[in-house]
């Protein structure tokens, strides 16, 4: 199971960014997931249309952050995921994070909000952030992929590069 993850794309409509980003750097993944910072309804409706889930996220205005849950709870592959945006500093954010989500007990967490890509453990849970789809310039960012085999999870960042077509 492959599974495409992005946040923090920070865009008022689609764009190119984003369509490079849904069919060629993720568009083969098996599942889409969103982590949050959509911020227009617009970018939440390209995203619906190819089967994204999302969270909702600080930034998002009201007809995102109504429609779309803080977290959810994915079972998918054998391992529970936990998609949540997140708040506050980046210090200690991925601390907040698995205990807000412990009585839920995801093996996953999967994040947005700092804009830092990361992939650890705490506690015993495996924590992901794919980084920023979009930086406030427009150039760089990243996105990532978890790869399930036989319950076992492997990450990886994709930086975005759409001049070069990675």
């Amino acid at each position: 199971m492959r599974i495409g993850v992005l946040s923090d794309t920070h865009l008022v409509s689609p764009n190119d960014r984003l369509e490079y980003i849904l069919e060629e750097l993720l568009g083969s993944d098996d599942m889409l997931l969103h982590a949050g910072d959509i911020v227009s309804r617009r970018v939440l409706d390209r995203l619906e249309e190819k089967g994204v889930l999302a969270v909702c996220g600080n930034m998002d205005e009201s007809e995102v952050a109504g429609v779309l849950p803080q977290k959810r709870i994915i079972p998918v592959a054998g391992v529970r995921i936990a998609l949540i945006h997140g708040w506050g500093g980046k210090r200690g954010l991925e601390e907040r994070l698995v205990m807000r989500l412990k009585p839920e007990k995801p093996d996953i967490i999967i994040y947005g909000h700092s804009h830092v890509p990361y992939w650890g453990e705490l506690h015993g849970t495996m924590i992901f952030n794919p980084g920023a789809a979009n930086t406030p310039y427009g150039d760089g960012g990243t996105v990532g992929r978890l790869e399930i085999v036989d319950g076992k999870v492997e990450a990886a960042f994709l930086p975005i590069d759409e001049k070069n077509k990675l």
